[in-house]
């Protein structure tokens, strides 16, 4: 087995040596080709199975992947439980009694490997994951960068400072992700992941009864599921149009005021993102290629590589 380790770790360097001068990325599509061959079917088939027995973990999964990069880049350092000498990523604001989909990555990781033990990290499972929820969702597909390495640590500090809040105005939402590199438009076509998945009542509740620029009816459809007072937990659809499929839909109600979050609305409300999400909301094909070509940089946040970090062989915790 030494030797196999030792070969993924050649090819994936010797791979990426003759891609840098190309393209400057750290990571390659080819990383698992000859030592892990199995792994990206592996992943697909979990995750479609996994969607189909629950739609709405195609969004939780994409979720993970995007909390993950945010914070310290793509380590998976959003998968560790807290230790005696940290705590984690998962306590924080944005991810307690949020995230979800953990168990889905536990069983990818069991079957991976089953298939080729120590070879292919946690990491990489979530950035694959996440394409293949949006594919699985009817969305679009994009080319995975592979070879990140995970953590050994995580920060719930790290967490609370650097996931945007649902709460954001345009401003603070434009800063928050300028902060890791991206522009306004990479914000706004990332921001069109929010076309499937649900968002508790908590994080929505001062839009639905304090705000005006939110279209009347869709108001009063959604208070019932969001009592002025009590019902924190309840869930309402991010996309009232269509609240599973991976489409344009997002854009269309943000322009009808149907954003669900405050962050949402925040991108059409006459600030310098009104016109990407025009765009979007008249072009799926635009949008698609455009929140491709975003997820391709987020996957490349600050990865771990050649010797940083681990293989973990539970994602859970530290080898």
């Amino acid at each position: 087995m030494g030797l196999i380790h030792s070969l993924s770790h050649i090819l994936c360097f010797f791979t990426l040596l003759s891609l840098f001068a190309i393209t400057s990325s750290q990571l390659t599509s080819y990383c698992y080709e000859t030592t892990c061959p199995r792994a990206i079917s592996i992943i697909k088939s979990a995750v479609f199975t996994a969607v189909a027995k629950e739609d709405r973990m195609g969004a939780s999964l994409l979720r993970l992947h995007f909390h993950d990069c945010f914070v310290n880049g793509c380590d998976a350092s959003v998968l560790l439980d807290d230790t005696s000498s940290f705590t984690g990523e998962k306590s924080a604001g944005a991810n307690v009694n949020s995230l979800r989909g953990f168990d889905v990555i536990d069983d990818i990781k069991t079957q991976v490997e089953n298939a080729c033990p120590g070879v292919v990290s946690c990491a990489d499972i979530l950035a694959i994951a996440a394409r293949d929820a949006v594919v699985a969702l009817g969305g679009p597909s994009w080319n995975v960068g592979l070879g990140r390495r995970d953590s050994t640590t995580a920060s719930k500090d790290d967490a609370t400072k650097d996931i945007p809040s649902p709460l954001m105005d345009l401003n603070d939402l434009i800063s928050a992700f300028a902060n890791k590199g991206f522009n306004t438009k990479e914000m706004v076509a990332l921001s069109g992941a929010h076309t499937t998945g649900q968002a508790r009542c908590q994080l929505f509740r001062g839009r639905i009864y304090n705000e005006t620029n939110i279209e009347s009816n869709f108001a009063t459809s959604v208070k019932p599921k969001c009592p002025s007072t009590g019902g924190d937990s309840n869930l309402s659809p991010l996309d009232i149009t269509t609240n599973v499929i991976f489409d344009n839909a997002y854009f269309k109600n943000l322009v009808n005021q149907k954003g669900l979050l405050h962050s949402d609305q925040q991108l059409y409300s006459g600030g310098s993102t009104d016109t990407h999400v025009t765009t979007y909301s008249n072009n799926p094909t635009t949008f698609y290629a455009d929140f491709a070509s975003a997820m391709v940089k987020m996957g490349n946040l600050s990865p771990l590589t050649g010797k940083s970090g681990q293989i973990r062989t539970n994602c859970h915790k530290v080898n």
